[in-house]
C-alpha cells in the first residue's frame, strides 16, 4: 500500500503597491495622501504601522484549487445558519458537524449574518447528496475564512487580507450642517462619529455650530489593491472653529493603554458624563416648564428630548452600573445607570435595550444600551434623557462636569512628541494644492 501523498500548497504572492512620482489634482479641499505618504508616517504615527504588516507565512498558503472547481455562491438569509445552509445542499450531517468543527478556534459561525456569501465546493456523492470538498468566505474586510477537504478530514485557516493605508487631510466650512458638509468631502461616517464622539463632552452640536464655522481633520484610511475604501481608520487629529475659535483635540494612548483623545496642553477632553448621548439628532424639546404635548396642560419637563429615528443607538453616558433596564410606566422602555455617589443619567422611550444591558451589568461610557423609539407616553420616535444629581433631575446642557485627566511625567513627554509629529504631517499635508499619490500595479 502506497505511502499517502501530503496535499499540495501553494505560496500566494499578495501585491505589493508602488508609487509613481506623478500626481493628479483634484479641485475639492481634501487629500488623499496614499501609500507613499502613509509609509512615511510608519515611523511616526503608531496607528498606521499594523495594517503594513505582512502576514504570517503559514497564513497566506491555499490549497492549490483554481477558482473554476467553486461550485456555487450561496448567501446566507435572516434566520439562516452555516450549518443548515450546507445541509439545504444535501451535504450530510456528519460533514457538516466535521466542516464546522474545523473552524473552531478560527471563526464562530454564530457571528456570520444575512447577507454573508459563501463560495461551496461540492461534488455529487452517493445517494441524492453532495460532498463537500471546501467553502470559503469574507466575513469582514480584514480576512478570508476557507475550510478544504484534505483527504484525511476538514482544515481551516483565517487568511489575512492585506489592506493598505491612507492619509487624509480634510479641511472645510460649515454651510449647511456638519454631516452635510462633511460627507460631501467625502468623511466616512465612522470617522465623522468618531469626531462627533470626541467633542461631545464640550460642544453642543444642536446649538453651538454656525454657517461659517470650520472642520479640520486628519485620520487614516485603509483600502483594497484596487483603492477601494475597505474600512475607516483611526481619527488622529480633528479640530472644530466655532465663533473664530479654535478647538483641536489628538488621538494618543498613555501607559494606561486606554486611548483617548487630548487637548494640546495634554488634558483629556473625557468627562465623567457625555452631554449628548447619541448621534446625529436634534433637540426637540429642552429642559423646563412646557406644554406636555399629550397631557395638555404645563408641567415641568425634567430632561432633554432628542428627535431621532426609530433604531438610533443610544450611548452610555458614562461609566456606571445599570439599576434598570425595564418598562417605567410613561417612560416606556427606561434604562437608568449609576454613575457614582452623585450622578445618574436615565434614557426614556427606547425601541429595545443593547446587549447585555439589564440591572446589574457594568458599561462603559459609549456602549450602546438602547435604541430610539417611541415606548410609553411619546407622539413619536426620541431619547428623553436625564441627569440625576444627589437625587434630583439636572439641567443637562447647563451642568459642569469635572474637568478630563490631565497627563504628567513621561505620559505628558510621550504625548508632546506625539503631538509634534501629527502636527508636522498636519502642517505638510495641508489642503491647498490637494495632491493625490497613484498607486500603479
Amino acid at each position: 500500500m502506497t505511502e499517502k501523498q501530503p496535499p499540495r500548497y501553494r505560496a500566494i504572492r499578495l501585491w505589493q503597491p508602488k508609487i509613481s512620482n506623478g500626481s493628479t489634482v483634484r479641485s475639492a479641499p481634501v487629500r488623499r495622501i496614499g501609500t507613499l505618504l502613509a509609509a512615511l508616517a510608519l515611523a511616526t504615527v503608531p496607528a498606521l504601522s499594523h495594517a503594513m504588516e505582512e502576514p504570517a507565512p503559514d497564513a497566506a498558503t491555499l490549497t492549490e484549487i483554481t477558482d473554476d472547481d467553486w461550485s456555487t455562491t450561496a448567501v446566507l438569509e435572516s434566520g439562516d445558519t452555516l450549518a443548515g445552509l450546507l445541509a439545504s445542499f444535501g451535504v450530510s450531517h456528519r460533514e457538516v458537524h466535521a466542516a464546522v468543527e474545523a473552524m473552531d478556534g478560527i471563526f464562530s459561525p454564530r457571528r456570520l449574518r444575512a447577507g454573508q456569501e459563501i463560495s461551496l465546493m461540492l461534488e455529487p456523492a452517493d445517494g441524492d447528496g453532495q460532498r463537500l470538498l471546501g467553502l470559503k468566505m469574507r466575513p469582514n474586510v480584514e480576512q478570508d475564512v476557507e475550510v478544504r477537504f484534505d483527504g484525511d478530514g476538514y482544515v481551516a485557516q483565517a487568511i489575512p487580507r492585506q489592506l493598505f493605508p491612507s492619509l487624509n487631510a480634510v479641511d472645510g466650512e460649515i454651510n449647511r450642517s456638519l454631516f452635510a458638509d462633511a460627507s460631501a468631502l467625502e468623511i466616512p461616517p465612522a470617522t465623522l462619529a468618531a469626531m462627533i464622539r470626541a467633542f461631545s463632552f464640550d460642544v453642543d452640536f444642536q446649538r453651538e455650530l454656525q454657517p461659517g464655522d470650520r472642520f479640520a481633520l486628519l485620520y487614516e484610511t485603509l483600502h483594497e489593491h484596487d483603492g477601494q475604501l475597505a474600512k475607516p481608520g483611526d481619527l488622529l487629529y480633528a479640530e472644530l472653529i466655532l465663533s473664530g475659535k479654535p478647538i483641536g483635540i489628538y488621538r494618543f494612548t498613555p501607559e494606561s493603554g486606554f486611548t483617548d483623545y487630548f487637548t494640546a496642553d495634554g488634558r483629556s477632553v473625557r468627562k465623567s458624563l457625555l452631554r449628548t448621548p447619541i448621534d446625529g439628532a436634534r433637540i426637540s424639546s429642552g429642559y423646563g416648564m412646557r406644554r406636555h404635548p399629550i397631557l395638555g396642560y404645563s408641567k415641568m419637563h425634567r430632561g432633554v428630548d432628542f428627535a431621532a429615528p426609530t433604531g438610533t443607538p443610544i450611548y452610555a453616558a458614562g461609566n456606571g452600573v445599570v439599576e434598570k433596564a425595564r418598562r417605567n410606566g410613561g417612560y416606556g422602555k427606561y434604562v437608568r445607570i449609576r454613575h457614582n455617589g452623585t450622578y445618574k443619567t436615565a434614557y426614556a422611550h427606547l425601541s429595545r435595550y443593547g446587549r447585555g444591558i439589564k440591572a446589574g451589568a457594568r458599561v462603559k461610557q459609549g456602549q450602546v444600551i438602547g435604541y430610539v423609539g417611541s415606548t410609553g407616553r411619546s407622539t413619536g420616535p426620541h431619547l428623553h434623557y436625564e441627569v440625576i444629581s444627589n437625587g434630583k433631575q439636572v439641567n443637562p446642557r447647563s451642568i459642569k462636569l469635572p474637568a478630563g485627566e490631565r497627563l504628567k511625567g513621561a505620559d505628558l513627554k510621550a504625548f508632546q512628541e506625539a503631538r509634534e509629529r501629527i502636527d508636522a504631517l498636519r502642517e505638510r499635508h495641508r489642503p491647498q494644492s490637494t495632491i493625490v499619490a497613484v498607486r500603479q500595479r
